[in-house]
């Protein structure tokens, strides 16, 4: 049967996703090897306590997390951020926060064909392919296979994400037995083995850890794209809350056990500078030996690829929210396939953007002297914590400003998850903030002439209908 709006009779998205189609979307968006990539970088800015930073980012995360299912509460729309902060602040307010979403929504898919390309390259070449060419053809491939299995419709999406999932898992199952079994093998544990990584007194400071928690915070972007599915999910009121805390606390968990074991095996050492992406593979490689060297780097092409796709379909939704709302041209963004049901001129939109972008940013990467991948994640980072601070502004607004029954905890975990957040965000390296800051000015532009100077009140965030 096809949605529709009982108002006007348009066709809308179909509402198919209960709470575990729900949670694991929202895992494999955010990878559970999300902590691998970052291993290195985390260890040797917190000086080996990997474990007790992303504890204690997984805590910060949480106070959004639970902003972003509380707001979809109230507006469970496709919007998202754009949506809440729109709707509880002042519309302006909400289209800056939906223009800085749209750039993360759009550069995860993009940074994810980036990575899928490059860690493919090392696994194997195309015969009769230049060393040069083989990171475009491979960039092509991944675009074309993000966007058609995302254009089958959410139902085949969710199921995609469930297989993925199980494949993680597995490998993940894998990395324990096998890292587990080198620990229990060894001859001797130094004094306090088992506590090091979470601390240790030689080495442990507050400003190195915090500072290493400000990167580990990476390990759980992504949470928020759970938010954008609202108004395909079955019971958006009670299980975008569930989903987006559960997925923060299983990502949590899965990855302080992750680094945990591996800086066991490990050891309190530093990784060399150039070996810092690949720092997690190594102490893999001496657990378990080149099988799961491999093994993982096979694990983390296949969750980049649901990332990947995972987040493409959220960044169709959070297009589709403005496109309804008038804050981008809603012939195309705000169209519905009729078929599918899906946005799929978005969806397409963004697979574009994710081919012209990756072989955009490898180009970059040569001039600027850094990985395409490392590029995009940053800027990345800058559009997340934008759009993280406007929802627990949102969500501060409504519960406390605006409430007649308010509660202590309605104004405490907001504004704690707003200033981490802050924290977070003036941290970001230079280059992040300057082409995070042009893209900002450009959508500030944008809207500036289609709003006649933001004199009108073009923009408007519709709450659909629950059934």
């Amino acid at each position: 049967m096809k949605s529709s709006d009982g108002k006007n009779g348009g066709i809308r998205l179909r509402r198919e996703l209960s709470f575990w189609n729900l949670l694991i979307i929202g895992v494999v968006i955010v990878q559970p090897t999300a902590p691998m990539g970052i291993f290195g970088v985390v260890n040797n800015t917190a000086h080996g306590h990997v474990v007790t930073a992303i504890l204690i980012a997984m805590v910060a995360m949480l106070f959004t997390a639970i902003s972003y299912g509380k707001m979809a509460r109230i507006y469970p729309s496709a919007g998202s951020a754009y949506t809440f902060v729109g709707k509880e602040i002042h519309p302006f307010l909400g289209y800056v926060t939906g223009w800085a979403m749209v750039m993360d929504y759009i550069l995860n898919p993009l940074t994810c064909v980036a990575f899928s390309a490059k860690i493919t390259m090392n696994l194997g070449t195309i015969p009769f392919v230049g060393a040069s060419a083989q990171f475009y053809c491979w960039i092509v491939v991944y675009a074309l296979l993000f966007t058609t299995l995302n254009l089958r419709g959410v139902r085949t999406s969710a199921r995609l994400n469930q297989l993925l999932c199980a494949a993680l898992t597995l490998v993940v199952i894998v990395y324990f037995f096998n890292t587990i079994r080198y620990i229990v093998d060894m001859p001797v544990y130094p004094k306090n083995f088992f506590l090091v990584p979470f601390y240790n007194a030689s080495s442990f400071s507050f400003s190195n850890v915090f500072t290493g928690t400000s990167v580990a915070v990476l390990t759980y972007i992504g949470f928020d794209a759970i938010s954008t599915m609202s108004e395909e999910a079955k019971n958006p009121r009670r299980d975008i809350l569930r989903a987006t805390v559960w997925v923060c606390l299983i990502v949590g968990a899965l990855s302080a056990a992750e680094v945990y074991c591996a800086q066991l095996s490990w050891g309190p050492a530093q990784f060399p500078a150039n070996q810092v992406e690949s720092a997690f593979s190594l102490s893999a490689q001496k657990s378990g030996g080149v099988f799961l060297y491999q093994l993982l780097n096979i694990a983390l092409l296949v969750a980049t690829m649901g990332s990947g796709m995972g987040s493409q379909l959220a960044a169709g939704r959070m297009l589709y929210g403005m496109g309804n709302g008038n804050a981008l041209p809603k012939k195309f963004f705000g169209k519905i396939d009729p078929v599918k049901q899906i946005p799929k001129n978005n969806i397409i939109f963004v697979g574009t953007i994710a081919l012209l972008g990756a072989g955009a940013l490898e180009i970059s990467s040569s001039i600027l002297n850094a990985g395409a991948y490392e590029i995009g994640a940053q800027m990345l980072n800058f559009g997340a914590l934008l759009s993280f601070m406007g929802v627990n502004a949102a969500t501060f607004t409504h519960y406390w400003l605006k409430s007649n029954h308010r509660k202590w905890i309605n104004a405490v975990l907001p504004v704690l998850g707003f200033i981490v957040c802050l924290f977070i965000w003036f941290n970001l390296k230079l280059p992040a903030m300057v082409l995070g800051g042009t893209w900002l000015c450009a959508g500030l532009l944008y809207g500036y002439i289609r709003t006649n100077g933001f004199s009108s009140s073009l923009m408007t965030f519709e709450i659909p209908p629950e059934n």
